[in-house]
């Protein structure tokens, strides 16, 4: 199997500090484009509202990997799924997909909120997020994930 090697283009400062299930909402972040990159690789971006976020988890350990199926978050209620049926850093590569309202620009800094990354993890790409590049067709699911994120992006501060 091929390998690549990616590096990150950016970093998040601030916003979540500890890997947390749920009650993501309503919190600011910074991703901070490196200096190797010029400042003209974001000009136009500030005409998007949401972005397109690639970034590791990077506080997670390779033996975190678990090919297997298992009920999400180990709740028995919810059916038992395969490896690439979750969306976390259980999966072999170990990388996350948001896609964070952006609220402002400054330099290299993109103002976010919305995002699900925790301070100092690694951003591999950004991008803005074309509603055309959305999914086509009716979109559908089991219950289990509506039930399993009913408070993932419920406001921070409603944390109990």
């Amino acid at each position: 199997m091929a390998t690549y090697e990616v590096e990150p283009i950016a970093t998040v400062i601030g916003g979540h500090t500890r890997v947390q299930d749920d009650y993501q909402g309503g919190v600011e972040s910074i991703i901070r484009l490196d200096d190797a990159f010029p400042l003209e690789t974001l000009q136009g971006i500030e005409e998007f509202s949401h972005l397109t976020v690639t970034w590791h988890f990077h506080l997670a350990r390779p033996e975190d990997v678990q090919l297997h199926a298992r009920s999400p978050r180990g709740n028995p209620i919810w059916p038992a799924t395969g490896t690439f049926v979750h969306r976390n850093h259980r999966r072999p590569n170990q990388l996350a997909i948001s896609y964070p309202r952006l609220l402002k620009t400054d330099g290299r800094d993109l103002v976010v909120t919305d995002l699900d990354a925790v301070d100092g993890t690694p951003v591999l790409d950004i991008a803005p997020y074309f509603t055309q590049m959305g999914p086509r067709g009716p979109v559908h699911q089991p219950a289990w994930p509506a039930e399993m994120l009913a408070t993932y992006w419920l406001d921070v501060s409603e944390r109990p």
